[in-house]
């Protein structure tokens, strides 16, 4: 009796499995059915269809853009060597000689952790060698360049830099001296007013493609009302019949997305020639990158998610409006 009663008991367990494995089955076809369905609506009216995605594409690509420039920048002032540098532009009267000497005298410096002397030829090579006006030095009749000494200060605080700076440029062979991480602290004051304004646009366009995905359904939904009202009368719910409409938010979000990645890439390949001209310029083995896979990834993880968060809070609320009467 026991051995027929676990008989009985095994073959319920397995046709209990079975069952839940022909639901699961039945649901996945369901959705790829819709799903599929979804994207044939889209694709009946294309020119319609490609208006939305152009708008959409214009919104996601503008942050995208904005996100990847400030990412190559902050790559590119990484790439500079941060620690702070005093330039001392000696005057044009100062012989090599006396020059190389006060570089040996600087050594001594106890506030001073480097010293390099940069004489008034390896100043001009490097200047005919980098800038687009080389050809400018023949018309003068002695090299107009004078010797720079650059110096590494021990501390790196900004009291103490400002300080180190002061007593090097009372120097009588000095005509000026110049703190080289001053452009560096205002380009990092750039890039964090240009992140906070690109998280502005970014979050303003964001709304945009909620509005956007959310007035396109509720056209959508007000053109198949009868269809709805019917749908509801025969006993479909509310996720039965949004669950199309979540499906047209996923695929307009995820087109929108991928239009956008291709406007990011031309973007970008506009602007390389310059970048790359500009990076030499510097003598910068700098690179301009663009999305990448993450980028793209995180693109189109974010056009999906608006899109289908755009059609669900918009698909919900009118939904609830159209009811048989």
């Amino acid at each position: 009796m026991a051995e027929k009663s676990n008989t009985v008991a095994r073959r319920g367990a397995q046709v209990h499995r079975v069952s839940q494995r022909n639901r699961l089955s039945s649901w996945l076809r369901h959705h790829l059915s819709v799903a599929l369905t979804s994207l044939q609506r889209i694709l009946r009216t294309p020119l319609a269809s490609f208006m939305t995605l152009a708008v959409l594409a214009i919104a996601l690509a503008l942050p995208s853009f904005m996100w990847t420039v400030v990412h190559n920048v902050q790559q590119f002032a990484a790439g500079w060597d941060t620690h702070p540098r005093i330039s001392l532009y000696l005057h044009q009267q100062v012989s090599d000689e006396r020059a190389e000497q006060m570089s040996l005298e600087l050594m001594l410096h106890p506030g001073l952790s480097g010293v390099e002397l940069i004489d008034r030829d390896k100043g001009l090579q490097d200047f005919a060698r980098y800038s687009e006006f080389a050809n400018l030095i023949s018309l003068f009749e002695r090299n107009p360049l004078p010797a720079v000494i650059l110096v590494l200060p021990t501390d790196h605080t900004l009291l103490a830099l400002q300080g180190l700076q002061q007593e090097l440029s009372v120097l009588p062979e000095v005509q000026e001296a110049q703190l080289d991480l001053e452009w560096l602290q205002r380009l990092g004051a750039y890039l964090n007013v240009l992140e906070r304004f690109t998280w502005v646009v970014s979050g303003l366009l964001a709304l945009a493609v909620l509005l956007i995905v959310g007035n396109t359904l509720r056209m959508t939904l007000e053109s198949r009302r009868d269809e709805i009202i019917v749908t509801k009368l025969v006993g479909a719910t509310d996720a039965w019949v949004r669950r199309p409409f979540l499906y047209t938010g996923f695929w307009l979000g995820l087109c929108g997305a991928i239009l956008a990645s291709v406007l990011v890439f031309l973007a970008m390949e506009m602007i390389r020639a310059p970048v790359d001209r500009l990076a030499q310029l510097y003598m910068s083995s700098f690179s301009l990158q663009g999305l990448g896979a993450q980028g793209l990834t995180t693109l189109i993880a974010i056009g999906v998610a608006l899109g289908w968060l755009g059609a669900f809070v918009s698909t919900g609320r009118h939904l609830r409006e159209i009811e048989p009467s």
